[in-house]
């Protein structure tokens, strides 16, 4: 016990300096607050830079409180308080330390006013506490406000600001914001040149709308210079919208890859045309929008962890789907291509109407991870975080199916009834089997291309239909059965459509895909990558 008092004698003495510091300095701040209620607004400006001048922390929220009105003083005089409450029943407190002040009547408080050019002062002195702020992002904040506001009232400031910063972003940033300020003063020419320079040399398409409002008002000798700016620019943001349509075309490639993997395997081992595909790809989505909810429900913590359940599971459960359809339906249909479309085509629809009667009709909400949320700029690209991620996942998918092909015993199973069914029956491979576990294979990654869909897209009954003709599109391309033909077609369909978009519209840039697609089988038949074998090539 004694030793546990020297304890916190000893902490308390430790303690009492630095409280002690806190109370000097509120003591010190206290006065200049008080100063703003006192005399016309001259004096009121003089306490305004009185107060920047302290750097006390609280100052800037001061400062905001004063320009919205909500500072008052009592007309006999007396302290600067601040207001609160509602309009019947005020209550007042201290501005500093926010404790409350009793025994105020309210009919005697009146407001401190401030007229616009003491406005002007009050956002110059923010300004001028946010960009002299110790907090990198704050800084950072105040320089882009000030980029686009462009008010020449802030060149000093800026000027300021410039000379003490040293992080080399907000310094950029800053001096892009003096270089607009400095096209909207009587700057010499050679300080406008400068100032065109550094607004070039950002080379984005802020730079380039600020050039061009610039073009406008500026003096004929340098008018030249900011037009051959600009032209620059243009070139740059051309060859950045060329790599953009590139990006887009990438994510929306894995995206049918993801789609398309699961149909490629199915048709090429079975010959089965599948139209119920699209609906794995539902039923994958809904079964992640079922696990984020009973993770959000039951355990909040793992929130953010929710994919890592879903995948596995949109893949066990759209797996077992997937075989229970083989077994009940498709296996009495092999070599009936027709009846085998449209019993697929009716179990499509007996899905889809499942999940509305359990659902409702209306899209379900599945959210980002906040480490699939939000952007990032690499260069000129806009990189969202969701479609990044979906690359990776694709990629993933694909090289673990890729190994389970050419490394397992039922990838080896799977190609030899792939090329020659009636010989691998011959040397004691369960073709059946093969079959049954292959559908539930194929659908079970459409499961998780629906876990990855569910992230970019909305999710409703009708999610599949949207992917079915795109990924029968990308087999058909790259070649039955092959999953490199897969990676290759989904890659070449996915850009091309993002190419075409612009141009013809995303219809009609997806009949022209097609028919390019159809002009190539007359050519090439088997897609790009054929598979070899006897039952293949009879």
């Amino acid at each position: 016990m004694y030793r546990a008092i020297k304890i916190f004698l000893l902490t308390l003495c430790l303690a009492l300096p630095a409280f002690s510091t806190v109370l000097k300095a509120e003591d010190a701040v206290h006065p200049l607050v008080d100063a703003l209620g006192v005399g016309d607004f001259p004096e009121r400006e003089a306490a305004i830079k009185a107060l920047v001048a302290s750097k006390d922390p609280h100052v800037g929220k001061i400062l905001k409180e004063l320009s919205d009105g909500l500072l008052f003083v009592n007309a006999d005089g007396g302290p600067v308080l601040l207001q609160g409450g509602t309009d019947d029943a005020p209550t007042f407190s201290d501005p500093i330390t926010g404790e409350a002040v009793a025994d105020i009547d309210p009919d005697t408080m009146v407001k401190v006013k401030v007229n616009n050019s003491l406005r002007g002062v009050i956002s110059a002195s923010i300004g001028q506490l946010t960009l002299l702020s110790p907090d990198r992002a704050a800084r950072l904040a105040a320089a882009e406000g000030m980029l686009k506001d462009a008010d020449p009232s802030n060149i000093d400031l800026l000027n300021s600001a410039l000379a003490e910063e040293k992080d080399a972003e907000v310094k950029k940033t800053m001096e892009a914001a003096r270089a607009v300020v400095l096209l909207k003063t009587d700057a010499s020419p050679e300080d406008k040149k400068a100032a065109i320079d550094t607004i070039a040399a950002r080379g984005d398409r802020e730079a380039l709308t600020i050039l061009t409002a610039a073009l406008q008002t500026a003096p004929a000798d340098l008018q030249p210079a900011i037009q051959k700016d600009m032209d620059s620019i243009k070139d740059t943001l051309a060859l950045w919208d060329v790599a953009q349509n590139i990006w887009y075309g990438l994510s929306l490639s894995s995206v049918l890859m993801l789609a398309a993997i699961g149909l490629s395997i199915t048709f090429g081992v079975m010959g089965v045309v599948n139209m119920a595909h699209g609906e794995m790809v539902m039923l994958g989505a809904y079964t992640t929008y079922v696990v984020q909810e009973a993770i959000t429900r039951y355990a909040p913590g793992l929130a953010d962890y929710s994919l890592a359940f879903a995948v596995p599971a949109a893949f066990l459960f759209t797996g077992a789907v997937g075989f229970l359809i083989e077994r009940t339906v498709i296996r009495f249909l092999y070599k009936r291509p027709l009846e085998t479309l449209l019993a697929t085509w009716g179990i499509s629809l007996i899905l889809q109407q499942t999940i509305r009667s359990i659902f409702g009709p209306t899209n379900r909400e599945v959210r980002n991870p906040s480490w699939m949320s939000g952007s990032f700029d690499l260069g000129g690209l806009d990189i969202t975080w969701n479609r990044l991620w979906i690359i990776v996942f694709a990629l993933v998918v694909f090289f673990a199916l890729l190994l389970l092909l050419k490394r397992s015993a039922f990838g080896l199973q799977m190609r030899a009834v792939t090329q020659n069914r009636r010989m691998a029956s011959s040397m004691g491979i369960r073709t059946a089997w093969v079959d049954a576990f292959t559908f539930a294979l194929g659908s079970g990654v459409a499961g998780m291309a629906g876990v990855a869909l569910s992230q970019i897209d909305n999710v409703s009954p009708n999610l599949g239909q949207a992917y079915i003709i795109d990924s029968f599109m990308v087999v058909v391309f790259g070649g039955v059965g092959n999953l490199w033909g897969t990676l290759v077609g989904a890659m070449s369909l996915g850009i091309l459509n993002k190419f075409l978009e612009p141009y013809a519209g995303a219809v009609l840039g997806k009949i022209l895909v097609l028919v390019l697609i159809i002009l190539f089988i007359q050519k090439r038949p088997r897609g790009l990558f054929a598979l070899k074998g006897r039952a293949v090539e009879a």
